[in-house]
């Protein structure tokens, strides 16, 4: 298996399991605040981290939503362009990283200030199928910032949901 393989990033992605996947976030990220401890965010941050590098290859999360959530209650598939979904990921580790430092400082109010804002776009995620990080990664390949060539599906991204929904041949 190649570098590039390993830490290749599923496309298309089905919408449900992101949606189960941000689900798990709010939960994580809610016992994160309450304990209000660095590792916890910590922990958050290393599971964006894991996404960003293989979506639900590498990831608990991502895995449990994939494998167990998705076919077991939700039951539904709606495949969506992975790029944008990638970027969300690297949205929310961003958002762990500072939680984590913010925290590590002695920031404790700041970094669950933070993960507050990172549970609001995970819960527009699970409940609504609203991506943020996706939202902007349109606009930001519309204003040509990201290439299309990043993500040639997402020419076409309606912003109400974040992410173009993919015709796929049954």
């Amino acid at each position: 298996m190649s570098v590039r393989e390993a830490f290749a990033f599923p496309n298309p992605v089905n919408d449900y399991a992101a949606r189960a996947t941000a689900g798990l976030v709010i939960l994580l990220a809610i016992a994160s605040i309450v304990v209000n401890q660095w590792w916890l965010y910590a922990i958050l941050a290393i599971g964006f981290a894991l996404r960003v590098a293989g979506g639900p290859k590498y990831s608990p999360f991502g895995r449990l939503a994939v494998h167990v959530i998705v076919p077991k209650v939700w039951k539904r598939e709606k495949l969506v362009p992975g790029p944008p979904k990638r970027f969300a990921q690297t949205v929310g580790l961003a958002f762990g990283i500072v939680a984590t430092v913010l925290s590590l400082l002695g920031y404790g109010l700041a970094a669950q200030i933070t993960i507050g804002l990172l549970i609001v776009a995970a819960f527009l995620e699970f409940a609504f199928g609203i991506c943020l990080g996706c939202i902007t990664f349109g606009y930001l390949q519309r204003t040509g910032i990201i290439p299309e060539t990043v993500c040639e599906a997402c020419n076409n991204i309606n912003l109400d949901r974040g992410a173009a929904s993919l015709k796929v041949d049954a």
